[in-house]
């Protein structure tokens, strides 16, 4: 989905006495460690969660080729990235029926990224966008029509670049006419000055807690990167935060849920994420406390009120889905040569 700038802890949240509850250990982002999300679970299965926070898809990879096998059992990963995961023996086959597909938003369920040698290995859980997030009470939202408005001029100090590389540079090849499926090598070389045009308009650099502190606070007006993850949270106290998908498009995050190969706890991991994807827990998901984001699964708009919904843009999504293009893939060499591209926007 998005980098978590988050710090990595380790939370346990149970009401069971600890020496009669079965623990279930999962490596998650921040959404997940919501006790609201939680407590149903571990109540219905008498069993104790443990969950560890990690930042990006690499660090996640690491802590399961360092760890046992047993260690793990579910884990929250990009979608993109499950085939990724497979390649390295860490992840083990979906039980058949623990998706229930046929009531998903068809454009999220990213079989051919989910699937590996006709096998799922995961199930996309929770999706949205990063795109253009900004105070509408201090632009022109017109001019957020538009990707090109961040280069004008008009704005000039008033912008912050969310710090991930992956969907800026996609973005920043949106606006330059190049899709993120074509991001290569040679492609970013025509990205070098757009983005270095961008930075010197930009008042800084931050993530995630640092968007949206200075987005809420009023130290930028507009952010590149952000979406509905970034100001659904913040709504309720300041309802001019807004976000929207420009003409050019955005990008679709989308993480998905596996279990871990080697499990010793096998069914209760399936059980977990039968959970995670049942009408309830999307609806919790979706307005977790530490980020908001769309269902995959559209039952959860049954649970969902009508307010949350409105927050979440549902009834745009069919809309929003057509323009979205999914995160940059890149291969080893392109991946490299789009970090030292960001290294050398960051020291510019």
């Amino acid at each position: 989905m998005f980098k978590q700038s988050y710090a990595v802890v380790a939370l346990a949240v149970g009401f069971a006495p600890a020496l009669q509850a079965e623990d279930l250990n999962a490596l998650i982002w921040c959404d997940h460690a919501d006790a609201e999300l939680l407590r149903p679970f571990e109540e219905a299965h008498g069993v104790r969660v443990n969950v560890k926070e990690y930042e990006g898809t690499a660090a996640g990879l690491t802590l399961l080729e360092q760890s046992r096998p047993g260690d793990w059992d579910v884990m929250v990963i990009d979608a993109v990235d499950v085939g990724r995961a497979v390649e390295r023996g860490l992840l083990a086959p979906l039980p058949e029926g623990t998706a229930p597909l046929d009531s998903y938003f068809p454009e999220v369920q990213l079989k051919d990224h989910v699937t590996v040698d006709g096998t799922v290995y995961a199930a996309v859980e929770k999706f949205g966008y990063n795109t253009i997030a900004y105070n509408k009470a201090a632009v022109d939202p017109a001019d957020m029509g538009s990707l090109d408005a961040l280069w004008s001029g008009k704005y000039d100090g008033r912008i912050a670049i969310y710090d991930y590389y992956l969907p800026v540079l996609g973005l920043v090849g949106l606006q330059a006419g190049v899709d993120t499926s074509d991001l290569d090598a040679a492609a970013l070389e025509g990205l070098r000055t757009p983005l270095m045009s961008l930075k010197s308009a930009s008042k800084q650099v931050s993530d995630v807690v640092g968007s949206q502190t200075a987005l809420a606070t009023g130290e930028v007006d507009i952010l590149i990167g952000g979406g509905e993850w970034l100001t659904a949270v913040l709504n309720a106290e300041n309802p001019d935060l807004d976000w929207t998908i420009p003409e050019e498009g955005g990008l679709l995050w989308a993480q998905s849920l596996a279990i871990v190969e080697g499990t010793e706890k096998p069914e209760l991991a399936a059980e977990f994420v039968k959970y995670v994807l049942s009408p309830e827990g999307q609806a919790r998901l979706a307005t977790s406390s530490c980020y908001w984001g769309m269902p995959a699964n559209k039952a959860a708009g049954d649970v969902l009120s009508d307010e949350q919904k409105a927050v979440l843009r549902w009834d745009d999504q069919a809309e929003y889905l057509k323009r979205a293009q999914l995160y940059p893939v890149p291969d080893g060499d392109t991946d490299a040569a789009m970090q030292d591209l960001w290294t050398d926007m960051l020291q510019n």
